[in-house]
């Protein structure tokens, strides 16, 4: 086994009849990998909203109603985009088809630079959960621990998206199981008090009313909603992943999201509740839910006591790590879309030999430790920059449903239930973006604001080029027109290929101005020496076609049928032809493998590729288009391979 299979798995085979079974995700391993960031934010969500009322704890029951009030309506109108998108609605795909191509541009800008934190901000918070049940003397130990979590989760996710999800299955359901004990415990033996408590809820509305007038009750319990705003993160992620889910995909997501939705809202719920019964306090060194598991278990057996609280934070730092994989899970998805889209290069697009979108992953990867290395792993800071873009890709999504239901009225009987359903998120979402940007702004939010439009403009700068490369070659493509126009009627046979003539092996990628303007090259070049013209064509699998069998095939039919013209042509006009043709992830090796075969049947051979090449060649554009061709030229001379590169000229101006 070499240490590439061992590191990150042997390579996948496109051929497996079973391929899409193994790598999708039934709807509870879905709540584990995608599901887990939003039960995450358990551990510092409640802490967050729960210390921004300060003295005025018994408020944190409307926080707690708010919240779940929040959470059913996020959901709800979630499952109303799976179903619509059932190929996969996240964020930038619904503000793209349902609002407009700048607004799909920001909301995914805004969901990368949220999926970057979510993969920070899990892990450093996992980091401090670990370190409160450990030494002291061990704490400068936690930043070394965060570095190393991002490090190893990229790793983790480059062998593919059920093996890392599978990994954290025990450690996510012993965290659902203690904290659902802990819940039900705090409130089993508290009943006798919980009328007390509503009577002290109603004594300190009347206080604080009072006291700072009833406006000054609505911005504090305000400013605690939006400061515990992290807790509604990660409810979007089921409709980003939706390719990665078992079919029927839509089902499977709905009933994940339903999982989803009931957990973060009883353990939300459970948790500020839990805090005002035990009356808990914010302690150096510890996060609020430690306080609460040794409070609760103050009176118990020291033995059990001490497991049980060990056993339930273990299991909240290994949650938080899971919930980084809704960063990698995600976060290289939307880059794959953007770059489909031509916002971003288009190597996000590509698979690994695994049939995950390798370069995304790193990306994501690096990115995080970048951030973490910036912020230290502080959370208090870290929490600062997160959420605000959240809630921006909420509202432009419920949003764009909002004016796609009443687009729908004439036609939809449940246009008005629906609209009302998305109405409501939006409006919610839309309220808690105003208040975070407001309450976090002038703290350090401002930062992750201008991030997300500095990539905004990036991505605008990177479509604009493509968009000057694109017009060049479709002015290349009127050569297709032409070519069709002057191919002969031919009433002989079709002439058979002559093996020991010489034969021109050109590499082509569709039937198309560029392919042709290649081939038309060789025959001015070297005249009639070619007696032969054999084609080899790849489809390459990319993240916009990898969904299913039927893609696949579908891309397999496409491809032999362009290459296909190319034989066409060349026999119309009295040359034995031949293709070779195949689909698969990795271009240069399946190229290589059709060369081999082409070689050998035609032993006196050349091989010819085209390649733009750009008036104004700077290091945007060699890193904006993939130059596989000069890889291929080093492959083909270590094969021994005569091969011929001719230039394609391209001005974008």
């Amino acid at each position: 086994m070499s240490l590439k299979s061992l590191l990150f798995g042997r390579a996948r085979s496109l051929g497996d009849d079973k391929l899409f079974h193994k790598i999708s995700l039934v709807a509870v391993l879905a709540w584990v990998g995608l599901g887990a960031d939003g039960l995450s934010s358990s551990c510092y969500g409640p802490e967050e909203a729960y210390k921004a009322l300060g003295a005025s704890t018994h408020l944190s029951l409307f926080v707690a109603l708010a919240s779940v009030v929040t959470i059913t309506a996020i959901c709800a109108s979630y499952s109303q985009i799976i179903e619509l998108f059932p190929a996969g609605g996240g964020g930038y795909l619904v503000a793209s088809k349902l609002l407009s191509p700048f607004l799909g541009v920001v909301s995914g800008s805004a969901l990368l630079i949220d999926y970057v934190l979510t993969i920070t901000i899990s892990v450093a918070q996992g980091g401090d959960a670990l370190f409160s049940i450990l030494p002291a003397s061990w704490l400068p130990w936690n930043f070394c621990f965060a570095l190393a979590g991002v490090v190893g989760l990229t790793m983790i996710n480059l062998r593919g998206v059920k093996e890392s999800v599978m990994l954290w299955m025990i450690p996510f359901f012993i965290f659902v199981a203690t904290h659902a004990f802990a819940i039900i415990y705090a409130i089993a033996t508290h009943a006798s008090g919980l009328g007390d408590v509503a009577t002290a809820t109603v004594h300190e509305v009347h206080t604080v009313s009072a006291s700072v007038g009833v406006y000054g009750l609505l911005a504090v319990l305000l400013k605690a909603y939006s400061m515990g705003a992290g807790t509604y993160t990660g409810i979007e992620a089921v409709s980003n992943g939706l390719p990665i889910l078992r079919e029927p995909r839509v089902q499977t997501g709905r009933r994940t999201m339903v999982y989803m939705g009931v957990s973060l809202a009883v353990t939300v719920a459970g948790l500020l509740l839990a805090y005002l019964l035990y009356a808990v306090h914010p302690t150096e060194g510890k996060t609020l839910n430690a306080v609460l598991f040794e409070a609760m278990t103050s009176g118990w057996n020291h033995r059990a006591g001490f497991w049980f609280v060990n056993i339930t934070l273990v299991s909240e730092a290994a949650l938080l790590l899971i919930a980084a994989q809704t960063g990698f899970l995600d976060g290289p998805r939307v880059l794959a879309n953007m770059a489909i889209d031509r916002w971003l290069p288009t190597r996000f697009a590509n698979l690994s030999d695994r049939f995950v979108t390798h370069n995304g992953m790193w990306l994501m990867g690096g990115a995080a430790f970048a951030m973490m290395w910036y912020t230290h792993g502080s959370v208090d800071l870290l929490v600062v920059l997160y959420s605000i873009n959240v809630f921006i890709t909420f509202s432009l999504s419920q949003l764009g449903m909002v004016i796609h239901w009443w687009q729908e009225r004439a036609t939809d009987p449940r246009w008005l239930r629906k609209l009302a359903i998305n109405g409501f998120g939006f409006a919610l979402t839309f309220s808690i973006l105003v208040s975070l940007t407001i309450e976090k702004f002038t703290e350090g939010g401002w930062v992750t604001l201008v991030i997300t439009g500095l990539l905004i403009g990036a991505a605008y700068a990177i479509r604009v080029h493509y968009n000057g490369v694109g017009v060049h070659l479709r002015r290349l493509d009127a050569i297709v027109e032409a070519a069709e126009m002057e191919t002969p009627a031919r009433a002989a046979p079709d002439p058979t290929p002559e093996r020991r003539a010489r034969t021109a092996v050109i590499l082509v990628n569709g039937y198309n101005g560029l392919g042709l303007h290649t081939l038309l090259h060789v025959p001015r070049m070297f005249g009639d020496t070619f007696r032969n013209y054999a084609f080899i064509q790849v489809g390459t699998v990319d993240a916009g076609n990898f969904k299913g069998a039927a893609d696949i095939e579908a891309l397999r039919l496409h491809t032999a049928e362009q290459v296909e013209c190319y034989v066409k042509w060349a026999r119309a006009r009295g040359y034995g032809a031949a293709s070779y043709h195949t689909v698969g992830h990795d271009l240069v090796g399946e190229v290589m493998r059709l060369s081999g075969t082409a070689a050998k049947e035609f032993p006196n051979h050349v091989f010819f590729a085209g390649q733009l090449s750009f008036a104004r060649e700077t290091r945007l554009t060699r890193w904006l288009h993939n130059h596989t061709v000069f890889v291929l030229q080093r492959r083909f001379f270590l094969a021994n391979l005569p091969f011929v590169i001719l230039p394609i000229r391209v001005t974008t101006d």
